[in-house]
């Protein structure tokens, strides 16, 4: 084979199993060694395909020793079509928003620790809704971070939305419920509720959460309508530490999975959302305000195995 055992291959996931499996045109006709499975089972493992990688290598293993795969092509298709297949519907339906269309604003809880980017994608996400033709009201329900509601209200106006905020350290809970009554009376859309971050051991925080959800579950029926969990896809373990954390307190409907925009870590699409039981509705792929997209298997598996 045209790779030592344990040597790093650089580049992206397709690159790597290439390189791999692929430079001998043989192998196309004989199958795989137990070197070139152990490399692309590493490199799966790698980019967090977790134990989802075995069966994968498994299957193309067999289909290159049955001669169904004859072409370099041919297995960027096929394991194309099977990592979406991993991906699609990890967790339950993934991609977009479950939201009412009537009966007063959809209420959006956004989660997740400090450092995720939490408040960034809840101005992506505000972004996206806009262009949809939703109005937009924005809440930071985080009162203890210093500077939280500012760096909210910028995006706000950034965005030209209005945002209703609360004196530092008053109740979380309070401005959410004002949030809603607001968005009630100027007839809004949809509200997006910005919540605190502090480290996911705290058990305050969670308390907080819990109350935010019980309030505006008073003050809307059905609210909230959607509780997204903002996660770094590049952080592996500890994103799923965190998720439990979050999904133990509250109902989580979805994942924003961020940072994926490489290849490196792909795989954290599959083994985040199939560890929490919750799918992935968005993927921060980007810096700007337009790199929040919803999450589409097909299109995933294309680019994590495209040149």
């Amino acid at each position: 084979m045209a790779h030592a055992k344990g040597v790093a291959v650089r580049g992206g996931l397709w690159r790597k199993i290439k390189t791999i499996a692929l430079t001998d045109v043989g192998v196309l006709v004989r199958g795989l060694d137990h070197d070139a499975i152990e490399g692309i089972e590493r490199v799966l493992v790698e980019a967090d395909f977790g134990a989802a990688a075995f069966p994968l290598v498994e299957a193309l293993e067999d289909k290159l020793r049955r001669g169904e795969l004859k072409s370099e092509g041919a297995v960027r298709e096929w394991l194309t079509d099977e990592i979406a297949g991993v991906l699609d519907g990890v967790g339950g339906t993934p991609g977009g928003l479950n939201l009412p269309t009537a009966g007063g604003p959809a209420i959006i809880v956004m989660l997740g620790v400090n450092g995720v980017g939490k408040t960034t994608q809840t101005a992506k996400l505000a972004h996206r809704l806009l262009g949809d033709g939703k109005s937009v009201l924005l809440a930071a329900a985080d009162t203890y971070r210093a500077g939280a509601a500012e760096q909210l209200q910028i995006w706000a106006d950034r965005l030209d939305v209005p945002c209703v905020t609360g004196a530092p350290k008053s109740d979380p809970a309070a401005v959410a419920f004002d949030a809603v009554a607001a968005a009630e009376a100027r007839g809004i859309d949809v509200v997006l509720i910005d919540t605190a971050g502090r480290l996911h051991t705290q058990g305050d925080l969670m308390g907080e959460l819990t109350k935010i959800v019980r309030v505006v579950g008073r003050k809307r029926a059905g609210a909230p309508h959607e509780c997204l969990l903002v996660l770094d896809g590049t952080v592996g373990q500890n994103a799923i530490q965190q998720g439990r954390a979050f999904t133990q307190a509250v109902p989580v409907t979805g994942l924003i999975i961020t940072k994926l925009d490489g290849t490196a870590k792909g795989g954290a699409a599959a083994l985040i959302p199939r560890e929490l039981g919750v799918p992935v509705r968005f993927i921060g792929v980007g810096e700007q305000l337009d790199d929040l997209e919803p999450f589409e298997p097909r299109r995933f598996a294309e680019r994590l195995l495209s040149d």
